[in-house]
Order: C-alpha cells, then structure tokens, then sequence
C-alpha cells in the first residue's frame, strides 16, 4: 500500500519527513525516499532499496535542507525493487518531483505517447510517468492546474504527492481510490497516506475523497475537484493515540484488515473486471489451448483458496483441476507434463513447500501461473506468469484480505479462460462479470454482522470444540471458518463436508461443541438442513450462516447469520467474513 508524506512550512522538512516515515513503515515496503527543495533551488533526492534504515543512514551523511519536502515508501508492483524504482521520481529536467501510491492501468499508452514526444524515461515503475504528464502539462500555468489536466487522463488508483522546483510555495496533493488526508497545522501544513505520519505535529486533518486534488502553502489548504470547482470541508480534530492511529482506530491489525476486505478487493479487480467481462493480461503469457489438466498447489488459507479454484475451473473451463497440499505434493511422484498449468497460490511468495512444488512442476514441462500478493519474491522469478493481489501488505499474523483476493481471482481468471475458449457464452460471461464486480458491496454488507459476531462468541469462547460443516463452496469455506479460530483463539475446530457427518464426527457431538453450519443458499441446501437435524438430535448447538430471507432456516439452529443474496459461487467470499469476525472476538 506505500506510504506518503508532504511538508510544507517553517521547519526543516527532513526530519518531518524521515520520521513520518518510520510511522507508515507498518504499511509495508520494500523501499524508501525523500525530496527536499534546498536553498539553492534544486531539488535533492535521496532514495534507497530495503529499509528505512538504508535511508537513514544516506541521509546521515548527507542530510538535505530545506521547508518543503516528500517522502514515500514503496511497495513495488511495476518493477523490481531497487535504487532506480525507488520513489520520488522527477521529469526530464529535474524539474517535476512525484510520489504515487496505487496503479496507473494506462501508463503504458501514456508513456509510449509521451516517449514519441521526446520524454525519457529512467525506470521501470508505471509512477514515472505522472511526472513526465505534468511536465507535459506546465506550459503558461499554475503547477495546480498542471497537476488536474495531467491526472484527468489517468485510469486507475493513486494517491500522490508533486513538488515544483519553480514554484516552491506550493505542495500538491490529490487522491482516487488510494488514501491520502490533510494535516493542518500553524504555519505548517502536512499531506499523508495515513494519521500516524502526522499525529506529533497537529491533530486537525482533513479527509481527501476521490476525484479531489489539494494545494498547500504555509497560509492554508485549498481543496479543488478535477473539474476545478472549489471544495469546502471542516476538519476533523484526531482524538486517537499515536499506537491506535496506526491501525486506523481499530484495537489490532486483524480487525482492520478483516473491515479493509471491500477497498482491497475493489483494488483487486480494477483493470480486470467491467462491466462489459474479464480480462486478465497475465494470462496472455500462457498457451491455454494446450492445458488438459490443472494442479493448484498451496498451504493453508491458500489451500482453502484452491480448493474454491478447483470448482471454478472444472465448472467454467472445463478442464479437470486438482487442489493439493503443498508439503505433500513436493515429496509425492505427481503426474505432471506439457499439458498441465500449476498454480501456485502463496500470499508471501516465499513459502518454501510452495516454492518446491513450482520447481517439480517447472522441470516437468508444465506451464506455471503464481497467485502472490509480494511483488518480486521469489515465486514470481520461477513461474511463467504472476498474478498480482494488489490488495496492500497484511500485517495481522493470519489470512484475511490476502484469502478473499486469492479466491475472487482465481474466480476473475477462471471466468477469462472460459471466454478464451469458448465454454462459456459471451452473454453468461457478462453476467457473471456483473455478479463479480458486485463483491466488494457484499462484503460490506457481510461485514454488518460484526455486532452479532461479537454476541455469538460469547457463547462459544468456553467450550471445548467447534464444528464447521458446509457442502460445495460451503466446504472450503467450514476449513477456513475453523483454521481462523484455531488461528486466532486457540480455541480447538474442525471443518467438514457435511455429508461426512455420519461417517465418524457425529461420535464427538454433545451440548458443549458448537456446530456451525454453512447454510446459504444453495443445491445442496436441503442436504445441509438434514445435516443440521442430525446435530440437533444429538444436543449440539446450532449457528446457522444462512441467506436473507431464508425463514426457514431458524426452526433448526439456535442462531442464524443473516448475509446478502449472492450466486452460489461467492459463498466463500461473503459467509468467511463472519467467521474471521467470530475468530477475532
């Protein structure tokens, strides 16, 4: 997700800036930089790959001075990262000074077009290109109004920070689907991804919302639509501490990840999912039409992930698909060869039975497609393509947004193949591309059942076991409903396909473990219900996660979990938001 600073006022920027830093480190990165316009009239930059001790120790022996100033961590996803991608980036001249969080989808066609006009260009980040389009842009101008003419031909999410070594009473900042906020302050005025970056100097912020852009200068803060119309707001005075700003008000990351699953998968989808269907570039680097069979390879959440895949691809592409443990994969004597594609699904590109497992299928001859949210790790540099999570670093111990993202993807490619292939209508592709574009609404309405959650765990945190069944989608969804309360709690689980019941677990059941059962709907709903008297006929109780308007449902659990009307399909992205709720109180 990055981090961004801006300073602007009396005070030497460096420190401001370095220290802001350090407090957006919790976001995750994988390198660091700062710009601050020195007397001279240039703009000194001092960037460096790693952690934001390399930084510190650049500037210790060279520290910059001056009142204005940027500062970013960045987490690569266009590029390796190094030195060279490392934010700030500048125009040809040296001129411009730009930080960017997000994805600009366009920059391609924007640096090429650029590029014929003579812009040169010196990284490999699709960032760069924001400063090159203002320099474009700042002809008889205001860098304002260079900055809102640039970004009106931007696709995509960004949150940005722009310096001009020309005009040096001025700090831009401006903001679409990444945040960025204001921090007013007495002759002083700050831009930041986040509170904790400004919490020690003022405690009167304003909000950024997309589509606006700000302009500071030591007077005040001026809020503008792209369009150019003048935007009024209050601030807001920040009562949070400095610990529980960084994790946005909530008491743990855990929770404000869980409460992040809608912006980060909206973020997931953008540039893959319209209206109008799927497309998924990196697919374009596999051959598809030789593919005969699918493995998808994975450890834990990852795992439950590529147990949904599997379905998806059989029932969409048509092509047989197989989930395996990762661990025992790499010491198996799998059938592997030219037409099989493996999919390797890792949210920190580094689990190493992952890793063996690419490396057993590599040397087979098999195509690979890795599933990661870490740009640059080490699975990326063996397979034959990446796909990206893009949904911002997880620094709760356990899966949340990392689980949901890997499952609506492999839904998002599964869906893209089919169109390629032609197993599916252009007209049910559509829909069905609607119906994905929809999720990160209903996983904000999923997330309505936190005040439930928390009354539901007081009836369970005493008990010495839980159950979780569930049948199709609903199986993968019981596994990772039981992994998180293992996870999280400590408090023992096990998920299970529900027709198993008789076949062993029914043994264990009596008035102190909890069942709960994964009862939307679905074509096996009734097959569900029969499982949930067989619980009840042992003096189990019953938490039923069941579909709105589905009354019926009450007359066989203790409590029902009411969530959105969904397609079979989505179970496990709307019904495990409850369920990491219910792990975490």
């Amino acid at each position: 997700m990055c981090g961004i600073i801006g300073y602007i006022g009396a005070r030497d920027a460096t420190p401001i800036l370095l220290d802001g830093l350090r407090r957006l480190e919790y976001r995750g990165y994988d390198s660091a930089g700062i710009a601050v316009r020195v007397p001279s009239g240039a703009i000194a930059i001092r960037k460096s790959e790693g952690k934001l001790q390399r930084l510190l120790d650049c500037v210790n022996h060279d520290a910059p001075r001056g009142h204005i100033g940027l500062g970013h961590t960045r987490w690569a996803t266009h590029g390796a990262p190094n030195d060279t991608n490392a934010h700030p980036h500048t125009d040809c001249t040296g001129r411009i000074v730009v930080v960017h969080n997000g994805i600009i989808e366009n920059y391609a066609t924007l640096r090429d077009e650029l590029r014929a006009r003579g812009h040169r260009f010196v990284t490999e980040t699709d960032s760069e290109v924001l400063a090159h389009l203002i320099e474009s842009e700042l002809v008889h101008t205001t860098l304002l109004e260079a900055v809102r003419r640039a970004l009106r031909r931007v696709h995509g999410s960004y949150a940005i920070g722009v310096l001009d070594r020309e005009q040096p009473d001025t700090l831009i900042g401006a903001r679409h689907f990444s945040p960025l906020i204001v921090g007013l302050g007495d002759d002083e005025h700050f831009i930041a991804s986040d509170i904790p970056a400004i919490l020690p100097h003022t405690r009167n912020v304003m909000l950024l919302e997309d589509g606006e852009i700000v302009a500071l200068t030591r007077a005040g803060a001026r809020i503008y639509t792209l369009e150019g119309t003048p935007v009024v707001r209050e601030p807001m005075r920040v009562t949070w501490d400095v610990q529980a700003a960084e994790k946005a008000g909530y008491p743990h990351f855990f929770l404000k990840e869980i409460n992040e699953q809608p912006s980060a998968l909206a973020n997931a989808l953008r540039g893959r999912v319209s209206e109008r269907g799927v497309h998924v570039a990196e697919l374009d680097a596999l051959d598809l039409t030789r593919v005969r069979r699918v493995v998808l390879i994975a450890c834990g959440s990852s795992y439950h992930a590529a147990l949904v895949g599997k379905r998806v691809i059989e029932e969409w592409v048509r092509v047989p698909a197989e989930a395996v443990i990762a661990s025992e994969f790499r010491y198996a004597s799998p059938v592997l060869d030219e037409s099989t594609l493996a999919i390797l699904i890792t949210q920190s590109g580094e689990t190493a039975d992952t890793l063996a497992g690419m490396r057993l299928a590599r040397d087979a001859g098999a195509q690979t497609l890795a599933f990661t949210n870490a740009v640059g790790s080490s699975i990326t540099r063996g397979v034959t393509t990446t796909v990206y999570l893009y949904v911002g670093p997880e620094i709760g111990v356990v899966a949340s947004k990392t689980f949901s993202a890997q499952v609506l993807l492999l839904m998002v490619i599964a869906l893209d193949w089919a169109q390629r292939i032609g197993t599916m209508s252009h007209a049910q592709g559509v829909e069905l591309a609607q119906h994905l574009a929809r999720v990160p609404d209903l996983v904000q309405a999923a997330l309505s059942t936190d005040a439930q959650m928390q009354r539901l765990a007081e009836k369970i945190w005493t008990r010495k076991s839980c159950f979780f069944l569930g049948r199709g989608f609903g199986y993968p969804t019981a596994l990772e409903g039981a992994l998180k309360l293992k996870e999280i709690s400590y408090l023992h689980a096990e998920g299970y396909p529900a027709g198993e019941l008789k076949h062993g677990p029914i043994a264990m059941l009596d008035p102190e473990i909890m069942v709960i059962a994964i009862a939307l709907h679905s074509a096996t709903l009734d097959k569900v219900v029969s499982n949930v008297q067989e619980v009840r006929a042992r003096r189990a109780p019953v938490i039923a996660l069941a579909t709105e308007g589905d009354e019926s449902i009450a007359s066989h659990a203790h409590d029902v979990v009411y969530l959105p009307h969904a397609p079979e399909t989505f179970m496990p992205l709307v019904a495990t938001v409850p369920l990491q709720l219910l792990a975490y109180y």
